[in-house]
């Protein structure tokens, strides 16, 4: 049974969820609204994401504070950000105020990381980690598709308001469900610095970026590939959506699951391996709907599939670090959003269509699955010692 912590924990990135990517379902009717290009909507995209990696460190400057109360914090900058969204009136206002609401996001997610693997017994603490992450893709396929159709039936503002009420929520139950957590210790910033001397870290920030951009490259642009060159009638983007969010429900689970019974960089790398055809499926068949629509739910499962595993490599190779640990990998997975939404944004300016961005994952996703092997191969024995 699911506790009710842990429950606290998914109500937060449930809010996150909502905020991240909501946009990728109402991209056109906000660049329309706005009177930009689809590329320069995008940007809203790329503000979020490095509002993400320039907040991520934040717990590190109140690493002596209970972890729990470093949550509520977040939480206050949840509804805060998605708030000034909400009465953004023009394309700098909401520039920066995406940039503002994505500051707690990759923090909120270091902490609930750290957070929900105390709250379990050893042998599911990637499941729990699993569970954490669940809030979004629960998100994704509740939320999303139900901002989506108000979208289209009322106005773009309504995402932000119920991502700001979503963050109020989950700071009542953080208040009154998650147990009273001490601070992580008085260590030093320079020890907590000390995992980064080993190569594992690195390896599987490298991997996050690269497995993370693979997919964001095409997905950042999903909606108007479906509306202009797959055809799914605008009114059907909600039940797409809610297809992508159950994908990301399903891989981010049975990723967990299998990275509780298997090693996960090895979960991990296969999940890369299997973003190759998936992307060369979406560039070769978008045209057509039957083809296009399954790998909408395929590529949002192996873009959660391989991203669980990661955020639980990443706490057990920073021992003493972990709060860094879970704020780099964060910035990874961010940075990448920001990069692979700009760079999707430039081959389609110049000219090499919408579809085009899919192309640019797959060498992405080959170095990524090749950095896990190897991970997994020097780290193997190391890996099995402190499984449970």
């Amino acid at each position: 049974m699911i506790s009710k912590g842990l429950l606290a924990l998914a109500c937060g990135t449930f809010a996150l969820g909502i905020a991240e990517f909501s946009l990728m379902g109402i991209l056109s009717t906000l660049a329309r609204d706005l009177h930009v290009t689809i590329p320069q909507a995008g940007d809203f995209i790329s503000a979020y994401a490095l509002g993400v990696s320039a907040g991520a460190p934040l717990p590190l400057f109140f690493r002596r504070h209970p972890l729990k109360r470093i949550l509520l914090g977040l939480c206050g900058l949840i509804v805060l950000g998605n708030g000034l969204a909400a009465l953004s009136t023009g394309y700098a206002g909401l520039l920066c105020a995406r940039f503002l609401s994505g500051l707690p996001h990759g923090a909120y997610f270091g902490v609930a990381a750290i957070v929900a693997v105390a709250l379990v017994a050893p042998g599911r603490k990637a499941t729990a980690v699993a569970i954490m992450v669940a809030g979004m893709t629960v998100a994704n396929v509740l939320g999303v598709p139900a901002v989506t159709w108000l979208t289209y039936r009322v106005s773009w503002r309504l995402t932000f308001l119920l991502a700001a009420l979503w963050g109020v929520i989950a700071f009542a139950g953080i208040l009154g469900c998650v147990p009273g957590t001490p601070a992580p210790g008085k260590r030093s910033i320079r020890r907590e610095f000390r995992f980064l001397k080993g190569p594992a870290p690195w390896l599987i920030f490298l991997a996050t970026f690269l497995g993370q951009g693979s997919v964001y490259c095409w997905y950042s642009y999903m909606e108007p590939i479906l509306l202009e060159i797959t055809r799914i009638p605008a009114p059907w983007m909600k039940w797409v959506m809610t297809l992508a969010g159950l994908g990301m429900f399903c891989g981010g689970l049975l990723c967990g699951r299998l990275a509780d019974r298997f090693r996960p960089a090895l979960v991990s790398a296969w999940t890369a391996l299997a973003i190759v055809p998936i992307l060369l499926g979406i560039y070769h068949f978008s045209a057509c709907a039957p083809v296009a629509v399954p790998l909408v739910f395929l590529g949002a499962a192996a873009l959660f599939g391989l991203g669980g595993p990661m955020q639980y490599l990443i706490v057990r190779y920073s021992r003493g670090g972990e709060i860094l640990g879970g704020a780099g990998i964060q910035i990874a997975f961010n940075m990448s959003n920001a990069c692979s939404a700009y760079l999707g944004g430039i081959a389609i300016r110049n000219g090499l269509g919408l579809v085009s961005p899919a192309l640019l994952g797959i060498p992405m996703a080959l170095v990524c699955a090749g950095t896990l092997f190897w991970l997994n191969r020097r780290y193997s024995a190391d890996d099995n010692s402190r499984r449970g």
